[in-house]
């Protein structure tokens, strides 16, 4: 059997404590998972892009959380409040003595964002599966459309806190400014400016192409073995550190269209690598390439 996990995060997986991670609590594989199914202090979270993907087949006992309507407010660019949190959280049987394993599609794009967007409201008791559901998919672990009905918690949310892990327009603008460390996730077409979305997506009405001035293309996916997990420790410090001269005392801000391909390097730079000063700008090109007179460049990374 694998690992017993405790609802203080101490305990590793030992299949993941062998990539050098300087956190590998957050994360478990797929045969840790499968193992702990029935656990009754673990509620399993499926978040994907593709939100009618959950109806069609999950891991057992997984509760759907949509990006779009559970973690959004339905009237303000903004993420839910704290009474919209609390109310998702009791609903799907959460409170603080519970650990929740995100999965998802896209390599955990949407999965990462879910993470994120808790620990905007200090819920820390989280992990994620390392390649997520193209993984439990390709070693043929089983999937059901059961949905669990769980008793209500009396989970109390925090006040959302923003300042530690995401970063606003007029921040990003300062920080571009004086010339701190920018990282733009998306794809080298993206970055260049020879397109306005990611290949094979409908173009969402961003006005300009190209990048904040001063960003540095370090496209998220990189992060990810072909089978969805994350690189190994020495693999991402070659990518980040190595070849894009990042470190790990770096004021760094991340974007990408939307915020979601950026959370997931967020989750990377600090989890996995450690580091202290991350944040993700959630309003990413989807507002800066509107913005009016925000400074942009267009080409490859001089």
């Amino acid at each position: 059997m694998g690992a017993t996990i405790t609802s203080n995060t101490s305990v590793v997986d030992p299949a993941i404590a062998g990539k050098g991670y300087v956190h590998p609590e957050v994360l478990v594989t797929t045969s840790w998972l499968a193992e702990h199914l029935d656990d009754p202090d673990i509620r399993i979270i499926e978040s994907d892009e593709d939100v009618l993907l959950y109806d069609t087949g999950h891991i057992p006992g997984a509760q759907k959380v949509d990006w779009h309507v559970d973690l959004n407010d339905p009237v303000l660019r903004d993420y839910v409040s704290s009474e919209q949190f609390e109310k998702l959280l009791r609903d799907k049987g959460i409170d603080e003595k519970t650990t929740v394993v995100f999965y998802g599609d896209k390599n955990n794009w949407w999965a990462a964002y879910a993470f994120w967007v808790f620990q905007l409201f200090g819920f820390t008791n989280a992990k994620l599966l390392d390649g997520g559901r193209i993984k439990w998919e390709q070693e043929g672990r089983p999937f059901n459309t059961d949905v669990p009905r769980l008793a209500k918690t009396s989970y109390k949310a925090p006040k959302r806190s923003d300042d530690k892990i995401r970063a606003f327009f007029q921040q990003v603008r300062e920080h571009s400014s004086a010339g701190k460390p920018l990282i733009d996730v998306r794809s080298p077409e993206e970055y260049t400016g020879q397109r306005t979305h990611m290949p094979d997506y409908p173009q969402e009405g961003t006005l300009r192409g190209g990048h904040i001035k001063g960003a540095r293309s370090i496209p998220w996916a990189r992060a990810a073995n072909p089978d969805g997990s994350f690189k190994d420790a020495a693999s991402l410090r070659a990518i980040y550190e190595t070849e894009k001269g990042l470190s790990k005392g770096d004021d760094i801000v991340a974007y990408c269209r939307i915020g979601e391909r950026s959370s997931h390097t967020w989750f990377v730079l600090t989890y996995l690598l450690g580091y202290d000063r991350v944040r993700n700008y959630d309003g990413s090109w989807t507002e800066w390439g509107n913005a009016v007179r925000a400074p942009i460049e267009k080409g490859p990374e001089t």
